[in-house]
């Protein structure tokens, strides 16, 4: 018996079969959260451009059209974005007349994110708003 007590042959398959798993749930937890934050900050560059691109129409028709046409345009440029899961609603404040806005939704259900194991997922619908205020200061 006295001869197994200083073996430690196999402490280290042991160690490593208990911190595996939190090591994997860290590095897993990493990815998901980092592709949910740049799937977010995306959405936000997304609405607050096309809300100043909005300030060139003279109706809110016109308005609309433009900050509709950008998010379509541009949606491309941002890797974790799939364009055909946008909606954008582009309307005046309903608390200020002088203010516009944007709000860009995003249904990221269909991301890889949501299918990695050990990590809670985070909301799969990002809605993003900004808002520009009406020239003639």
């Amino acid at each position: 018996m006295k001869k197994f007590i200083p073996c430690r042959s196999g402490a280290s398959a042991v160690e490593f079969a208990l911190m595996l798993p939190l090591f994997l749930a860290i590095i897993f937890g990493i990815v998901v959260f980092g592709s949910y934050l740049a799937m977010v900050h995306g959405v936000q560059q997304l609405a607050a451009e096309a809300a100043r691109s909005s300030v060139a129409g003279i109706s809110d028709t016109e308005r609309n059209s433009l900050a509709t046409n950008y998010v379509a345009t541009n949606a491309a440029t941002y890797p974790l974005i799939v364009p055909s899961n946008l909606s954008v609603n582009a309307a005046p404040s309903s608390g200020n007349p002088n203010v516009y806005v944007v709000t860009v939704n995003y249904n990221a259900s269909g991301m890889f994110i949501y299918s990695l194991p050990f990590v809670p997922a985070p909301p799969t619908t990002i809605v993003r708003s900004a808002a520009i205020q009406y020239g003639g200061f």
